[in-house]
């Protein structure tokens, strides 16, 4: 885990990857639970059996899961020390480049595109978040993520 003393150190690394999470692993469990939270009961997600038999060969996490990923992503990976809150500001872009079959590991990668100063002495940052999958080169999706960040 990278740490930072402040926010002016963190805006010193546009232009920069920043940081790689951990690790972390896609269960059935957490797809169901995720299908139960938004409704999504797509067979593809949560029929087993079902999946096995389908295009993937197994049953994928949603591509919304994964997105929902990316506050572990950023946890994991950074901290900085003169910062007390963050909060998600949106999304710019957003794609899902590949399936994510249950079991697999997943990781983000950030670049910080951007840091702007904000009100309150805070920063608004993009960040560029690839979400990789152990084993396979392609990421499985690519995020502009907008997070803001104050002391």
């Amino acid at each position: 885990m990278k740490i930072f003393d402040t926010l002016a150190d963190l805006a010193a690394c546009v232009g920069q990857e920043v940081a790689v999470s951990d690790w972390v692993t896609i269960t059935q469990e957490q797809v169901n639970r995720f299908a139960e939270a938004t409704g999504d009961h797509q067979w593809i997600h949560v029929d087993v059996e079902r999946a096995k038999q389908g295009p993937f060969g197994a049953p994928i996490a949603h591509g919304f899961l994964t997105l929902s990923l990316l506050p572990v992503f950023f946890e994991s990976s950074f901290d900085v020390r003169g910062s007390g809150m963050g909060v998600n500001y949106g999304l710019n872009k957003v794609r899902f480049t590949a399936p994510v079959p249950v079991g697999s590991r997943l990781r983000g990668r950030m670049t910080l595109l951007s840091a702007e100063p904000i009100e309150g002495q805070g920063l608004q940052m993009t960040w560029q978040v690839q979400v990789e999958r152990e084993g396979v080169s392609k990421p499985v999706c690519v995020a502009e993520s907008l997070v803001r960040r104050y002391p």
